[in-house]
């Protein structure tokens, strides 16, 4: 048990210096000790210990004040990369975008791959040609438009996702964390994180996509909600929901402040970001006016437009997928 303590210690403490060095990118151990309020005995042990594993270099010598030149060690971005994979569509044609990133959030690779039809050998190829690049990928990150339940993908607007199990593949394949995740649930992480919304609040994003049904992502307390089987959000099973406009703009319009009340009265969030491209933000303001003069309640949240729906995705899943590299295991030898 001593031994086990002993060990959770160490690791809280190496987790400390690889969060101050990656926030500093590089330093002396004295500056590390006063930044951390460790001793420099501790620090001494835990820098040859990440020095042997590769995750800082040492660095440049410079003066001391007062004593002898000090070295410098900087940290190693590079040490742990994200693979992060984008499932789109896009005219009609099944796009996967693949980014690696390292833990400075640096792109180093960015491609896209179109699919006439989704192929799960030909995705697995693609997956094994990044990994043989970068052999220092150590999570890869999945986004997805739909949900999945208990690991199986069961909601997708793209039919040809539906019934596969994509993490336990993946992991299955390459042996490395594999996370998925809902596209409105990353955009809505993404939002949060552009604006950089106090973690305490309540943001929705309800996302409108011009040829399928819409789906929102709920951010609250610094996570993403997701109920109990992960579909929490799926508001296309709203009864009388009107995701487009081929039945005229005011029918839309009234669909998209009926999904406004019913969310303000359920959820009373901060804001409601309402993601749909080529909107006429003039005229939709315009009706939501009317329909709060009609519809009492006794407050309505703000209501923001935005047209960054894939860049908010893209933008959370990063931060999502590189999240996992700062959750290094705890063994007990």
């Amino acid at each position: 048990m001593e031994k086990a303590n002993t060990n959770l210690i160490k690791e809280i403490n190496l987790n400390l210096v690889r969060k101050v060095l990656k926030q500093v990118s590089k330093a002396t151990k004295p500056q590390l000790a006063a930044l951390t309020d460790l001793s420099v005995v501790t620090i001494n042990t835990l820098m040859q210990e990440l020095l042997n594993n590769g995750e800082i270099f040492e660095d440049e010598i410079v003066p001391s004040n007062g004593g002898r030149h000090a070295l410098t060690y900087r940290f190693n971005y590079e040490y742990s990369l994200a693979l992060i994979i984008h499932i789109n569509e896009k005219q009609g044609i099944d796009v996967v975008s693949t980014t690696v990133v390292n833990l400075n959030e640096d792109v180093l690779m960015k491609e896209e791959h179109p699919f006439r039809i989704f192929d799960a050998t030909q995705f697995y190829s693609i997956i094994q040609d990044i990994i043989s690049l970068y052999p220092s990928i150590k999570v890869i990150g999945i986004g997805i438009p739909g949900q999945s339940v208990d690991g199986e993908i069961t909601v997708s607007s793209h039919e040809r996702l539906n019934g596969i199990r994509l993490a336990e593949d993946v992991q299955s394949q390459f042996g490395l964390p594999v996370i998925v995740e809902n596209d409105v649930n990353a955009a809505v992480c993404g939002y949060v994180y552009r604006e950089q919304i106090d973690e305490d609040q309540c943001v929705l994003a309800v996302y409108f996509p011009e040829n399928s049904p819409p789906g929102m992502g709920i951010y609250l307390r610094n996570g993403v909600l997701k109920g109990k089987h992960g579909l929490a959000g799926e508001i296309k099973f709203l009864p009388s929901i009107v995701w487009d406009e081929s039945k005229g703009r005011e029918v839309f319009f009234k669909s998209v402040c009926e999904i406004i009340q019913i969310l303000q009265s359920v959820f009373d969030p901060n804001q409601i970001v309402v993601y749909r491209e080529n909107i006429e933000e003039e005229a939709f303001y315009h009706f939501l006016e009317a329909y709060k003069a009609k519809h009492e309640m006794p407050l309505y949240p703000d209501i923001v437009l935005s047209d960054l729906f894939y860049k908010d995705f893209k933008t959370g899943l990063r931060g999502l997928t590189l999240k996992e590299l700062e959750r290094p295991i705890i063994v007990f030898k």
